[in-house]
């Protein structure tokens, strides 16, 4: 996909992080796919309540590499991470928040970033959380 320059290519991720979104915004509920990142519903079952599908986002030049960004927006601070929350998306652009991971509990930060979806190769869906977004 990096180096497609035909401007109307399909983009399986693009694809992949509309379901993440129309799941993460509780447009669906009861489907039962395969534990894929496309998967109509999130959690393991009914009794638990989530509301996020973090991933991670390998870049076409990076690699086996995630991709990292800043957890702050001061910037003095240098430390990144490497998992998101998709936050917008609109076509093939997407804005993530950047998310912590403490004790295997997921933070929001206040840290967002927009990305073309052509310059990401590869996608890896974590388990589904609960995460308190401000």
């Amino acid at each position: 996909m990096c180096n497609n320059n035909e401007t109307n290519s399909h983009n399986c991720i693009c694809d992949i992080l509309k379901v993440i979104l129309l799941l993460q915004q509780g447009a669906c509920q009861n489907d039962t796919c395969l534990e894929t990142c496309d998967r109509g519903f999130l959690g393991q079952g009914a009794t638990s309540f989530f509301n996020t599908r973090p991933v991670v986002l390998y870049t076409c030049s990076g690699g086996s590499t995630p991709l990292a960004m800043p957890i702050s927006r001061d910037p003095a601070e240098t430390t990144t991470g490497t998992i998101f929350r998709l936050e917008k998306l609109d076509n093939c652009c997407a804005t993530f928040r950047v998310l912590t991971l403490t004790d295997d509990t997921y933070t929001a930060t206040n840290s967002f970033f927009t990305i073309n979806l052509d310059c990401i190769c590869c996608i890896r869906c974590l388990n589904d959380t609960y995460v308190d977004t401000p």
